[in-house]
């Protein structure tokens, strides 16, 4: 029964399908943990986010160890052998149990021959552990747990920055939620979170953001279903205060899906905004809905590409808009660690030239006197402010109006959040205006 399979034979089935087919990490996982017994889910989702965050480390000790490649028909045990070194490595999983289990993996998945490899290897890694994962340290790919383009475009970009962009990107992020002003004040949802014993603090960044100092399910948190907050990010959070959406203003959320920003548009307005979401992913779009419902928020919900829009606009013009539009996402790699993976270099280019196409479509949307409020969760400046400087030359009635934020730079052209401690994702913001009445 797929049930017997153990956490440790799923968490390299996931890896493969990471690493060799290029599957998100999150879908994979929601699918296999059906297949996994109920009190080791957690467990797998551990082993997954963490061979994952820690895979150029273990692949590159994997190539230490092993004396000759393993022969294509052993590629799951190569991802066991990933995910044993992950936890001898870095996890707080006991040794023993750490060993045993991934080596009785190898029955599961049909490998038993290749048993007494895999213990071998991982009993040799667990004498000679120190003196292995200190010479990692000589390489950066290794050392800093990213790919070799990745660490280039970040040491040119970010000459001051890159290393702690990717120290961080390898830490887990922290577990924030955006307070429903229309539901409580922020210091009364904290009190009654306190009450709960569930300890958290005020973010610094976003008036409405509060940190939990640990993770837990959204089903404990008070009256979550009643709509007192929702999980988002504190530097997602500023997209509301930044473009700062007032009541009977028309209001439209590009690539809006999965509606955290749109809710917070409609918060910060009293639900009294006129904001259409609009995405390209019919899918996703039902979570808008869901999250429309649970926060009882009133919204018009559309599918479209957000470069064409003569398919879905009415031609009405908007007071202002928010184009959070399609990146990289190498801003919340401690929260999609998959993207070290699934992302290559030539992507870069490309999702500019995409974003510079929608951002020059949407402001043929936007009134004169109106804003846009330009975004992404990427870190890197092809996609943010050299996007944003090159739509400024060559458009005459664009303007960039300030932004300072208690955390980030400056870049000239838009304010760009680096991930932090503890604290929020990177992130990127420009707010224009467009000049006239």
């Amino acid at each position: 029964m797929a049930t017997q399979l153990n956490a440790r034979a799923l968490a390299a089935t996931a890896m493969l399908d990471v690493v060799d087919e290029q599957k998100s990490l999150t879908s994979i996982l929601g699918f296999l943990s059906k297949q996994v017994a109920e009190q080791d889910k957690g467990l797998l989702q551990s082993l997954g986010f963490g061979t994952c965050r820690h895979f150029f480390s273990v692949n590159a000790l994997s190539k230490i160890l092993l004396d000759k490649p393993l022969p294509e028909s052993a590629r799951p045990v190569q991802a066991l052998l990933w995910v044993g070194l992950y936890q001898l490595a870095y996890s707080q999983i006991s040794e023993h149990a750490a060993i045993n289990e991934t080596v009785e993996a190898c029955d599961q998945l049909k490998l038993g021959k290749f048993k007494g490899v895999l213990n071998a290897i991982l009993r040799r890694f667990q004498r000679e552990k120190d003196e292995l994962l200190s010479g990692l340290k000589s390489s950066d790919v290794p050392h800093y747990e990213h790919p070799k383009w990745l660490i280039k475009r970040l040491k040119k970009s970010w000459p001051d920055h890159w290393q702690s962009i990717c120290e961080q990107a390898n830490l887990q992020g922290p577990m924030c939620l955006r307070n429903n002003v229309l539901s409580q004040d922020i210091n009364k949802y904290l009190q009654t979170l306190e009450s709960r014993k569930i300890n958290a603090l005020i973010g610094k960044l976003a008036p409405t953001s509060i940190y939990l100092e640990q993770p837990c399910d959204v089903n404990i948190l008070p009256s979550f279903e009643a709509g007192s907050c929702s999980v988002q990010d504190e530097a997602a959070q500023m997209a509301g205060a930044l473009l700062d959406p007032q009541p009977g203003e028309r209001i439209l959320d590009a690539c809006s899906a999965p509606g955290g920003k749109t809710c917070h548009l409609l918060e910060h307005s009293e639900n009294q905004a006129l904001v259409t979401a609009m995405d390209a992913d019919e899918k996703r779009l039902q979570r808008v809905h869901e999250n429309l419902a649970r926060l009882k928020l009133n919204a018009t919900v559309i599918q479209g590409e957000a470069q064409h829009p003569e398919q879905w606009w009415d031609g009405e013009l908007y007071d202002r808009i928010l184009l959070d539009v399609p990146c990289s996402a190498t801003g919340v790699i401690r929260r999609h660690p998959d993207i070290k993976l699934l992302r290559k270099n030539e992507d870069i280019d490309n999702l500019a030239q995409l974003q510079g196409e929608i951002l020059r479509k949407a402001w043929g949307m936007l009134k004169p006197g109106g804003k846009l409020l330009y975004a992404t969760c990427s870190i890197l400046p092809a996609e943010n402010h050299e996007n944003v400087r090159a739509f400024i030359e060559e458009t005459s009635d664009a303007r960039l109006e300030p932004i300072s934020l208690k955390s980030g730079l400056n870049t000239g052209f838009g304010w760009q959040l680096f991930p932090q401690e503890n604290s929020h994702d990177g992130f990127f913001y420009a707010l224009l205006s467009k000049a006239g009445n």
